[in-house]
């Protein structure tokens, strides 16, 4: 297939895009920079210009194309505190897709999180309608696209997707957090879980859901199902040398910054359907084995670099 890919240059991207093109997909990734072209370029794949505010653009390229892969979000937007903002930019992107595909029978592969379960301390499953939450709509926008003539997917991703190729997600910022406070934290007893994906594993999942997934497919890429908070905070204050302890809730923003909301959740995901599905086993390590693997910590790269 000639696969067209948002967010091809990104960590994420890292993975999917040699992923698809082991498997002998052409690949056409979006470029707002130089930088990201020749990032594309050297990993083999084509290179269109353009970023997810020009609308005419992203209709000929899912035109040009048999699949769309939309991994692309304005997270500088999230993460400096708009993100109402990069959520409906999010889903004009997606509706922009939707109607330049609609009645083709093309594929197309949204992205997602996975959130919280509808049963609180229950696993969520990939079964669950996305009734509320910040990505329900573009989720369900994606699910729906089924019923337009669209082979679409969506994949959910933990809030962890972990591995060298990790740079700026969720694990660089605890550790940033930890260096700069000389603490390790978590909040109340820390017995909340996390879901995590190693970046690899999650590519694989992308390429399967673009082969075979059928129409209107909620996939969740999930590794690990949820790892205790506490643990994860106890390994980076291992690795960095700093106590593990609870941080006062009245205290989570000034400690954890953008986080500070996300922290204490309790987000166990399974991904049972998914592996049965598709036939997808995630192969790689584990987050505390990849933690363990040092990597995170190389004071070449500091957190968040």
């Amino acid at each position: 297939m000639r696969v067209f890919v948002t967010g091809a240059s990104g960590h994420v991207g890292a993975a999917v895009v040699p992923e698809l093109l082991a498997a002998g997909h052409e690949v056409v990734g979006l470029a707002r920079s130089d930088a990201s072209a020749a990032t594309l370029e050297a990993r083999g794949a084509r290179v269109r210009r353009g970023d997810l505010d020009d609308f005419d653009g992203l209709r000929e390229a899912a035109r040009d194309a048999d699949a769309v892969v939309h991994l692309a979000f304005k997270h500088e937007a999230m993460v400096t505190g708009d993100y109402a903002g990069a959520l409906a930019d999010d889903l004009k992107v997606i509706e922009v897709f939707g109607d330049a595909l609609a009645g083709t029978g093309k594929v197309f592969v949204g992205t997602s999180g996975t959130g919280a379960s509808s049963e609180p301390g229950r696993a969520r499953t990939e079964d669950e309608w996305d009734t509320d939450g910040p990505r329900a709509a573009a989720t369900n926008a994606v699910v729906a696209f089924a019923e337009r003539g669209i082979r679409s997917s969506v994949v959910r991703l933990p809030p962890v997707v972990h591995s060298t190729l990790d740079r700026h997600g969720f694990v660089p910022m605890l550790i940033a957090a930890a260096r700069s406070t000389g603490v390790s934290g978590y909040l109340g007893e820390g017995a909340n879980r996390w879901p995590a994906v190693h970046t690899l594993d999650a590519g694989a999942l992308y390429r399967l859901a673009l082969e075979k997934a059928p129409a209107g497919s909620r996939l969740h890429a999930t590794g690990d199902e949820g790892v205790p908070f506490r643990e994860i905070a106890a390994s980076i204050g291992r690795h960095l040398g700093v106590p593990t302890q609870a941080v006062p809730a009245e205290r989570a923003q000034e400690h954890f910054g953008f986080l500070g909301t996300l922290v204490p959740l309790d987000l166990p995901a399974s991904s049972a359907r998914t592996q049965d599905l598709l036939d997808w086993r995630p192969a790689h390590p584990g987050l505390l084995a990849d933690l363990d693997l040092g990597h995170y910590f190389d004071e070449a790269l500091p957190a968040g670099s």
